[in-house]
């Protein structure tokens, strides 16, 4: 039968019961702003009962309290971090693109391209025409040409100063994820230490929770916890868990105790991927181990987002199939053939492969190349081919020779990104200047009996010479009068218009110091107040089959351009807002279950201080009875 102190016992159980549930409820309405706690309670159970070998069998023997739990729903956290790394990639987008939408936008406030090129397409030459042969005039035309060119090199700068500072924050980014990887392979090992001893971790487990969130909005994470099992006993829970972090598609970055840091190398001068990018890009890698690929189509977050503006090519980077494999200089550097079949690849204005070298992957292997030539032959049939040939490097920089066994593989330069990010905006400036600077000194040469001096041209980036775009490297001269069968190379070393950048657009020195070297007439015979040549540049602006740029005419730059601005600005704020409010959703959602509700713990603490009370009562009672018994009773 049971001792007739049990009683006491069973009040006993139930008093450290109700004050755990009290001093439970007080860390919760202590931590009711605490950023990412979970509402804790407490586990209690029924006691075994003990045989009495009474009548009524067995007798309750009080209530356990097994563990003071969290409550979370890890359900909820997956989608959190899920729909966070949307949150990051747009919020990094929305932000930048607005940046983008300022530098274009001609509000009337800032002269924009409307603005500067009015000034010269009708303003300056109506005016030009009312007195051709004033140097005056000519003078004025000369500066309105010249605020088109600081126009662009504004625009440019600011592009580059934004592309800089993108590069910046993604080595911010992967520094913070660096750190909060650490501590979170800190709070691993802290956490199977103390839950091995069969205590809950719960704070270490909130403090998980938070950097996990943090970590979800940088980079695309996947989050498992499974049991480490005891190989000479499997059926006995160890307690500790295995925790692993993975990020791009299924990458390790934390595992347990362990993680796996990232780090930003800069890229040589001769690793440039575009001829517009600047300086010092960051590539990342894993610490001493291989290349951490940021273009990966599972990448999220604001890394992603990050990446796309610093590098988005709207899909046009350089590939084609390999259609030969030479050597030069008694072959000492190899050359790879490749065709440019791609319709971006069929038009040098639009080519913005770097002029410093680079890399080139052949078939899946990288190899450096220091230049570049493009051969623009006309088949039977009148068809433009284009064919890029690249001669690499040597040994200094490629361990291994490029063999035959890759003629028919394809050979990329970059990646093709499918967004239009900074170097998608270069090149189209750089596209527009050189086509329209093209027609414009195609026009003014044809002056005064073919003597005229062109107006447009490029600044070296050495020193303070300017390209001369002799006939020789003129493609746009060639395209223009091909004949079936005919060829010519330009080499990335000529003084082509591939070098004629919106960076480094210019007015011809000769023509800023003497503007009267502006032809303004044909014919060297006709009068002075001849003015065909200027009817034929005032045309240029609005006629599109004197120029042509994206199907518009050369005036429409501003309206095709700026709509792909608006248009991924407006993209990039609408997807911010909706999956922001999706992730206040699924937020509220998680704090329904783990937040902690101060009405509702106000219930509770009233029902536990009730709870101890009656233990208490009941200690005082069975006092008094034993009382009675001990004292009362007896011989």
């Amino acid at each position: 039968m049971s001792s007739q102190f049990f009683g006491l016992n069973i009040a006993y159980s139930g008093l450290l019961a109700s004050n755990a549930a009290l001093n439970t409820t007080a860390n919760n309405i202590a931590n009711v702003q605490t950023e990412g706690y979970s509402r804790q309670q407490v586990d209690q159970q029924a006691s075994m009962p003990i045989r009495v070998f009474q009548t009524y069998g067995c007798a309750g023997a009080g209530v356990d309290t097994l563990a003071v739990e969290r409550i979370r729903d890890d359900f909820y956290d997956t989608k959190f971090w899920n729909n966070n790394g949307k949150v990051g990639e747009y919020d990094m987008k929305q932000y930048y693109m607005k940046q983008i939408e300022t530098y274009f936008d001609d509000d009337g406030e800032n002269a924009g391209f409307k603005t500067v090129f009015d000034q010269l397409m009708i303003t300056g030459i109506e005016e030009l025409m009312k007195n051709p042969s004033s140097s005056t005039t000519k003078s004025q035309f000369v500066g309105y040409a010249g605020s088109l060119t600081e126009y662009f090199n504004g625009l440019a700068g600011n592009m580059e100063a934004l592309q800089k500072d993108v590069n910046l924050e993604i080595k911010l980014k992967v520094d913070e994820l660096n750190s909060l990887a650490g501590e979170i392979a800190t709070l691993n090992n802290q956490i199977n230490t103390i839950e091995l001893t069969g205590i809950n971790a719960n704070e270490l487990r909130d403090r998980r929770s938070v950097l996990l969130d943090k970590l979800s909005k940088i980079v695309d994470v996947e989050v498992t916890e499974t049991p480490i099992i005891d190989n000479n006993n499997p059926d006995r829970e160890s307690g500790a868990n295995r925790c692993l972090v993975k990020i791009a598609g299924g990458q390790i970055l934390v595992d347990g105790s362990e993680f796996n840091g990232l780090e930003c190398v800069g890229r040589a001068n001769y690793e440039k991927v575009n001829q517009t990018d600047i300086d010092g890009l960051y590539d990342v890698y894993w610490v001493g181990g291989e290349k951490f690929d940021l273009t990966n189509a599972s990448l999220g977050g604001e890394l992603r987002g990050l990446v796309h503006i610093r590098d988005g090519n709207n899909g046009e980077n350089f590939t084609g199939a390999i259609t030969a494999i030479g050597t030069t200089n008694g072959g000492q550097n190899d050359t790879v053939t490749v065709e440019g079949s791609k319709h971006y690849l069929q038009d040098l204005n639009k080519c913005n492969l770097s002029d410093q070298g680079g890399i080139i992957t052949l078939g899946n292997q990288d190899f450096y190349y220091d230049s570049w030539s493009v051969n623009i032959s006309y088949d039977a049939s009148g068809e433009a081919q284009y064919s890029y040939t690249f001669t690499l490097s040597g040994s200094d920089k490629n361990q291994m020779r490029v063999t035959n066994d890759r003629v028919g593989k394809t050979a990329n330069i970059g990646t093709g990104i499918d967004y239009q990010g900074v170097p998608y905006y270069m090149n189209q400036m750089n596209e527009w200047v050189r086509t329209f600077s093209q027609k414009f000194n195609n026009i003014l040469e044809a002056g005064n009996d073919k003597t005229g001096v062109k107006m447009f041209t490029g600044g070296h980036a050495t020193d303070s010479d300017q390209y001369t775009f002799p006939d020789a490297s003129r493609y746009d001269v060639f395209t223009d009068t091909a004949a079936a069968g005919s060829s010519m190379v330009v080499n990335v070393g000529d003084d082509s218009y591939y070098k004629l950048t919106a960076k480094n657009f210019q007015i011809l020195a000769a023509m800023e110091l003497d503007p009267s070297l502006m032809a303004n007439k044909y014919r060297e015979g006709d009068g002075v107040e001849a003015s065909d040549l200027l009817n034929d540049l005032k045309d240029l602006a609005t006629n599109k089959s004197k120029m042509s740029f994206r199907g518009a005419s050369a005036s429409e730059f501003l309206q095709g351009v700026l709509s792909d601005v608006a248009l991924n600005a407006s993209r990039a704020n609408s997807f911010y807002r909706s999956f922001t409010n999706i992730s206040d959703s699924i937020d509220n959602q998680r704090i329904s279950i783990s937040g902690v509700d101060e009405d509702e713990e106000a219930v509770n603490l009233v029902k536990y201080q009730n709870g101890y009370n009656l233990a208490a009562k009941m200690i005082q009672v069975l006092t008094e009875v034993y009382d009675r018994l001990i004292l009362n009773t007896g011989v």
